[in-house]
């Protein structure tokens, strides 16, 4: 329920306004002083305040200062019955939201304060969708403990404040959007939008068209002026995935843009200035695209000034508890599910699986899980076929040209293994050893080696 305070020195004005803003369903308290009414501001928070300017002790026009330095976000209507443009502009000029002249009409009144309430709810809404944006994708709360991203989340803090252009490469799915909108939300630029293309998911005239605009009757379709990415992220940060897609042209387009910070509609002469900054993203190795001819090299040196690459999930696994549980929590709370946990078993295939989709196919597989479980707990049952394939199947024939390291293939191999067998013998090591035709001094020791979980021991 809003709250309204009324300070005037006229008593039925007064009674009139209590009675009638409190059948709108408002909260009213009357002052007749304004010291009075000046004390119970700073012991309660109120939603508008309407104030007469005419009054003994204080005038209305120093309760309208005051109110000002200390609560400025409080809309304020003064009243009075000496009408005067002179006051009403002063009134204005000092933060007041409007000026009502005595006597006033009651549905005038109603209007302006209806007005002044929703002004000051917007506000609100605005200020907390803000915080809740900064919150979301705020460094802080992308979801990791591992060496790698604590060196991301180090990295995103000390360049959040700069304006240099910034490179993010990484698998597909390890999160380089989240980690530009981090750097957004948390940047002098966070006013201001935070826009994505995916350059490799359009052809390129319509790319181009997406990326500067055109204007009316430039090509068939264009049935009215467009404005351009560039332009919708003036004073904000623009967002380039898939840099390496781009055509030679468009690179030669996005390059101009970047150095000379202007662009032009397609089918315009006229050039436009823009202030954004620019963050791109790629999957791809771009200096190997360059020695093939594919991508400029003057354009990456431009783009390259801070880069940094996101890890992929197989190499943060310690992460993964983390973030099954924040996916947990999303979407049970999306499907109306109380899923709090995964079994042992589920956890082990989940440790053990290559997750060449990363952060993106862990968050697939949690979502179709929770969608199929039927108990409060994910059951095996529950995952997709292809994470209970033996993970070593995965690995075999993928011989890179760039070499192969055997010791770490066999160690992987064996820590595959080692998995495995404790899931078949529920975390027995002596029957693990035994299946897997050690001894249990052995099995101690790869466990310790590997920094394998110990589960608990249950003799035979």
């Amino acid at each position: 329920m809003e709250k309204i305070l009324i300070v005037d020195d006229e008593k039925s004005i007064l009674d009139l306004l209590t009675v009638v803003f409190e059948k709108e369903g408002w909260q009213v308290n009357a002052c007749l002083s304004a010291p009075k009414a000046l004390k119970l501001m700073e012991k309660e928070d109120f939603d508008l305040l309407l104030c007469d300017i005419k009054m003994p002790q204080i005038s209305g026009m120093e309760v309208l200062k005051q109110v000002k330095e200390k609560k400025p976000d409080i809309p304020v209507v003064m009243m009075t019955a000496y009408a005067s443009i002179k006051q009403a502009v002063e009134a204005l000029k000092r933060g007041a939201i409007d000026y009502v002249v005595k006597p006033f009409e009651i549905d005038e009144m109603r209007i302006i304060v209806s007005r002044g309430l929703e002004q000051r709810k917007l506000k609100q809404e605005n200020i907390l969708l803000k915080k809740e944006l900064k919150e979301k994708y705020s460094f802080k709360n992308m979801l990791g403990k591992s060496k790698k991203m604590l060196e991301v989340f180090s990295l995103i803090e000390k360049i959040a404040g700069t304006d240099s252009t910034i490179i993010i490469s990484g698998g597909s799915g390890t999160g380089k959007e989240v980690a530009a909108k981090s750097i957004h939300f948390i940047s002098p630029r966070r006013q201001n939008q935070f826009v994505s293309i995916n350059c490799g998911a359009l052809p390129e005239n319509l790319l181009e068209s997406e990326l500067f605009g055109h204007v009316r009757g430039s090509f068939t379709g264009a049935i009215a002026d467009k404005k351009g990415m560039f332009e919708v992220a003036q004073k904000g940060t623009l967002f380039l995935d898939e840099i390496g897609e781009t055509s030679p042209l468009t690179q030669v387009k996005l390059l101009r843009a970047i150095q000379e910070k202007k662009i032009r509609r397609v089918g315009s002469t006229e050039e436009i200035l823009v202030d954004v900054r620019i963050i791109a993203a790629t999957n791809q190795d771009l200096k190997k695209k360059i020695e093939e001819g594919k991508f400029r090299e003057d354009l990456f040196y431009r783009l390259n000034i801070i880069a940094f690459e996101m890890p992929l999930l197989r190499e943060r696994i310690e992460d993964l508890p983390l973030l099954i549980s924040f996916f947990l929590q999303k979407y049970c709370q999306q499907m109306g599910k109380e899923i709090k946990k995964i079994s042992p078993e589920v956890m082990n295939i989940l440790e053990s699986y290559h997750w060449p989709g990363n952060v993106r196919e862990l968050e697939n597989v949690i979502e179709r899980a929770i969608a199929i479980e039927d108990s409060n707990t994910i059951r095996v049952n529950s995952l997709p076929k292809e994470l209970l394939v033996s993970p070593q199947k995965e690995k075999l024939g993928h011989f890179s040209n760039d070499g192969f390291s055997l010791n770490s293939y066999l160690d992987e191999l064996s820590q595959d293994y080692i998995r495995q067998a404790q899931l078949k013998t529920g975390g027995n090591l002596k029957k693990t050893a035994s299946l897997l035709g050690i001894s249990y001094r052995s099995l101690r020791y790869l466990i310790e080696k590997y920094g394998l979980k110990s589960q608990t021991e249950i003799d035979s």
